[in-house]
């Protein structure tokens, strides 16, 4: 026997081993801190909100808050639509709730009720993506928060969500479906011409609020939005 000759096959098995071994652990270790602490905003309530609930979205700033009577209660650092996928925003209405397995939707789900697409706030399988612009265009969150969002949260609860604003391009009229629409219909609101919600759908009172605005700016009252009532619209 020679002393001082290494193995080298085990030897080089062994450090294939251990680095692989290291990753592994490492990735685990950034979920769980990922999961636990990253995405966290502390020194919040735990209980239940007592009043009627609603819940506001800021895309912007990946944030979304949970109120309580009108009154701001807890936050929640959430991740939104990528720039090819934006979320949508607009006033929705939570319509359903469901359990999931754990997939890409997460742990839970609750779907909104906009008319162009399926969108929700759901959990993840990748929670390193909160607080990223990252998604489809639902809102992603951590499974623990969205299991305690779930419990707090009827059907029928109101979803404000907001964000930048759109370059309004085409022509609006009835029927029209989109973020323009609830563009739209927000400056309608802040006008006074409008009531009820910017659901993105042009309905039959949109129509009626942009007669109205056009008879009182001396346009056509035809209600239908073309460049000219965009620009007296200020868009």
């Amino acid at each position: 026997m020679i002393f001082g000759v290494v193995n080298r096959p085990k030897t080089y098995f062994a450090i294939v081993t251990f680095v692989i071994f290291s990753l592994f652990i490492s990735i685990l270790g950034l979920e769980y801190w990922d999961e636990v602490n990253l995405a966290a905003i502390p020194n919040q309530p735990a209980a239940k909100p007592p009043g009627r609930v609603s819940i506001v979205i800021h895309t912007s700033a990946r944030i979304l808050e949970l109120h309580n009577d009108g009154k701001l209660y807890k936050k929640y650092r959430i991740a939104v639509g990528k720039s090819s996928t934006p979320t949508p925003i607009g006033e929705w209405v939570v319509i359903w709730k469901s359990y999931r397995s754990g997939d890409i939707f997460g742990t839970r789900f609750l779907a909104l009720d906009v008319p162009w697409g399926g969108y929700g706030i759901h959990g993840t399988n990748q929670p390193w993506s909160i607080g990223h612009f990252a998604s489809h265009g639902c809102i992603r969150m951590r499974n623990k928060d969205i299991e305690e969002l779930f419990e707090w949260v009827p059907v029928g609860t109101p979803v404000r969500i907001a964000g930048q604003m759109l370059r309004m391009q085409r022509t609006l009229k009835y029927e029209s479906l989109g973020e323009d629409v609830v563009q739209l219909q927000n400056k309608l609101k802040a006008l006074g011409y409008l009531e009820g919600r910017a659901d993105g759908f042009f309905n039959r009172d949109t129509e009626q609020a942009v007669k109205r605005f056009q008879h009182d700016h001396g346009l056509k009252a035809d209600g239908i939005v073309d460049t000219k009532t965009l620009q007296s619209l200020g868009f």
